[in-house]
C-alpha cells in the first residue's frame, strides 16, 4: 500500500488471501477423484488521478510486487476517468472490539486424510447394494479453510478466518418401465467438523432418487405451490438480485423505485443478520470494509433496503447501505415441508428445478420443475417435465405459509414455502 501511494496513487486497498482446500469423490467405492490445494493472493486496487484499476497475483516476492504494482499503476492511467471510483467514507468502516464470531474449527489441521476418504466411502456404501435398480452411487467430501486481510488507505484493516466442511452423495436408477434414469442427491455442510452429519447422507439421497421413478406429467392449470427447503432459495434469488445497488443504477430491476413499497405478502419478512456466531456468512464487514448491521429487508411483505456499495452510492447520489447479503433469515413459521403440504388439497410439491430464468427488468420467470403431485395432504404421482410460468410480485403476493425447516449450513435460512395460484404447464 505504502508502494503505491509513493508511486502516484492517492488511495489504495490491499486483499490478502491464504488458504487451503481438499477433495475427495468417490464412485462405485472407488477413488474417482481426489484434490488438494493451498494458495496464497493478493489482490490490489488502485485509485490514480481519478482513475481505478485492480489487478492480482499469487506471486508475492518483494521485487516482483514492486514491479507488479508500477506496471498496474502505468495500465490504470490509460483507463477512463471515472469520479464514482472511490473508498468508502471512514466513518462507516468497521473499528474492531466485538466478539469473536467462531467461524474457524481450531481442529481443522488434525483432521487426517483417511479420515476424509472413510466419510466419503461410507456415504457411497450406504448406497451401493440396497436396490437392484442402482446403476451408480457417488459421493464427495470436502473442506476449506482461509484467512484474508485487508487494508485501506484511508483508515480500514481488518482480518477474518474461517473453515468449512462439506459431505454429499447422490444415486442413479434405472426405471423399470420407462427409459427415464431418475438420480438424486443430499448432502451436509457445516463450520465445524465435529457438527458435520457423517450418518445417513447416502440412505437420503437413495431414498429421494426411488421416490423419482415412475415421473410423468400431468395436466397444466392453477395449482397451490409447495417449494422445499433445498429449492425455495432459487425463488428468493431474483428478488435479491434486483435490489443490488447495480441493478439499480444500471435501471434493469423490476424493484426499481419500490423501497417502502408493498411488493410481496405479508407473510414475507426478511432480515439481514450478519453478527449471528458459527454461522455462514457472519461477519462485522463487507468486502470494502464498511460495517455490517442488522438490517430489515422485507417486513410485511414492504421492501425496506436495497444493497448499495461505495461505487453505486457515488453514481445514484445516494447513501451507501451494504455491499451484499450475509445472512438472510426469513421469519418462519410452525410447520416443516410435511405440515405444509398437508394444507394442501389439489398441488404439486417441487423438490427441484431443472433450468429456466428470470427477466431482472420485468420479474417474467419460467422455470422447468420436479416433484410431486398433492391430492388432499399427501403426495401422490411423482412428476418431471413439468414448468411454472408467471412474475415474481405475483408470485411472492401469493406466498400463503412459510415453514420452519431452514438448512443449517446455508448463509440463506430460507425454509420450505407454499404459494398459492401458480400456474403450471404439462400435459
Amino acid at each position: 500500500m505504502d508502494f503505491a501511494l509513493k508511486n502516484g496513487c492517492q488511495h489504495s486497498r490491499i486483499n490478502l488471501y491464504s488458504g487451503t482446500n481438499s477433495s475427495f469423490e468417490i464412485r462405485d467405492m472407488k477413488i474417482d477423484r481426489l484434490t488438494q490445494a493451498a494458495e496464497s493472493s493478493m489482490t490490489i486496487q488502485l485509485f490514480a488521478d481519478g482513475r481505478y484499476g485492480a489487478f492480482s497475483t499469487n506471486r508475492l516476492d518483494k521485487e516482483e510486487l514492486e514491479k507488479f504494482i508500477g506496471n498496474g499503476i502505468e495500465s490504470t492511467r490509460y483507463l477512463a476517468e471515472d469520479k464514482a471510483r472511490t473508498l468508502p467514507d471512514p466513518s462507516l468502516y468497521y473499528k474492531g472490539g466485538k466478539a469473536d464470531l467462531q467461524l474457524y474449527d481450531p481442529g481443522f489441521d488434525a483432521v487426517r486424510p483417511d479420515d476424509k476418504v472413510a466419510l466419503a466411502m461410507k456415504v457411497c456404501d450406504e448406497i451401493m447394494g440396497k436396490d437392484r435398480r442402482i446403476i451408480s452411487s457417488t459421493s464427495s467430501y470436502s473442506d476449506e479453510a482461509g484467512s484474508r486481510y485487508m487494508i485501506a488507505s484511508n483508515g480500514f484493516e481488518g482480518q477474518t478466518i474461517s473453515s468449512s466442511y462439506s459431505l454429499a452423495g447422490s444415486a442413479s436408477l434405472k426405471d423399470e418401465h420407462s427409459e427415464a434414469r431418475p438420480e438424486s442427491y443430499w448432502y451436509d455442510s457445516s463450520l465445524f467438523y465435529n457438527t458435520l452429519i457423517k450418518e445417513g447422507i447416502g440412505t437420503r439421497a437413495l431414498e429421494r432418487a426411488i421416490r423419482k421413478l415412475g415421473q410423468k406429467k400431468t395436466a397444466s392449470g392453477k395449482y397451490r405451490m409447495v417449494v422445499d427447503n433445498m429449492n425455495s432459495s432459487r425463488l428468493l434469488s431474483p428478488l435479491i438480485s434486483a435490489i443490488y445497488g447495480s441493478a439499480i443504477q444500471q435501471k434493469n430491476s423490476f424493484l426499481l423505485d419500490k423501497l417502502e413499497q408493498k411488493i410481496a405478502g405479508d407473510k414475507l419478512s426478511l432480515t439481514d443478520e450478519p453478527h449471528l456466531p458459527q454461522s455462514p456468512g457472519a461477519r462485522y464487514f463487507d468486502n470494502e470494509g464498511v460495517a455490517t448491521r442488522r438490517l430489515p429487508v422485507f417486513e410485511n411483505g414492504v421492501l425496506k433496503t436495497y444493497y448499495i456499495d461505495t461505487y453505486n452510492a457515488n453514481k445514484l447520489e445516494t447513501a451507501p447501505t451494504i455491499s451484499s447479503p450475509s445472512i438472510l433469515t426469513m421469519q418462519m413459521g410452525d410447520k416443516d415441508v410435511d405440515g405444509l403440504v398437508a394444507l394442501v388439497e389439489k398441488g404439486i410439491l417441487v423438490t427441484g428445478f431443472n433450468g429456466g430464468n428470470s427477466n431482472s427488468s420485468t420479474g417474467d420467470f419460467s422455470y422447468g420443475v420436479e416433484g410431486f403431485l398433492i391430492e388432499n395432504g399427501i403426495l401422490t404421482q411423482a412428476i418431471s417435465e413439468m414448468n411454472i410460468t408467471g412474475n415474481m410480485l405475483s408470485l411472492w403476493s401469493h406466498l400463503a405459509e412459510v415453514g420452519k425447516d431452514t438448512r443449517r449450513g446455508s448463509s440463506w435460512k430460507i425454509p420450505s414455502l407454499l404459494f398459492d395460484e401458480v400456474d403450471f404447464s404439462g400435459l
